[in-house]
């Protein structure tokens, strides 16, 4: 469970009923033969990505959540902030890596830099790539 003070991004969770109704859709395929029971992990591993993906920021760190894994990066690592051509937010570390933060769309970097308890320059976050 999160504290008060953890931003919390994730993906629309109507990717969690499509993967639900695919789910469901699949049983018949599924139950017709054995050697077809794996056509349900497909949605079932839709279902818990779109469950679990996304990103959390708190005053420490960021926690970058996949389907099977976490990443977290402390603040002090991040150089920059920026967006890519597509809106996508992205973390540029001190190491020279770029990293795509999940959930995470350049219109939400006010919110994410306000977790850490300080705040964007005026019109910062306007500009695409900046």
């Amino acid at each position: 469970m999160s504290k008060p003070d953890t931003v919390r991004f994730r993906y629309n969770q109507a990717i969690l009923v499509a993967a639900t109704i695919a789910f469901v859709g699949a049983l018949p395929l599924a139950s017709a033969r054995a050697y077809l029971l794996p056509v349900l992990i497909v949605p079932l591993a839709v279902a818990v990505w779109a469950w679990r993906a996304g990103t959390e920021a708190d005053a420490r760190e960021l926690r970058l959540r996949a389907l099977a894994g976490q990443r977290r990066i402390g603040w002090d690592q991040i150089l920059e902030l920026t967006t890519d051509q597509r809106g996508r937010a992205i973390a540029r570390l001190d190491d020279g890596q770029q990293v795509a933060l999940p959930a995470v769309r350049g219109t939400d970097l006010p919110r994410l830099v306000a977790a850490t308890g300080q705040t964007l320059p005026q019109g910062a976050a306007d500009a695409p790539g900046q």
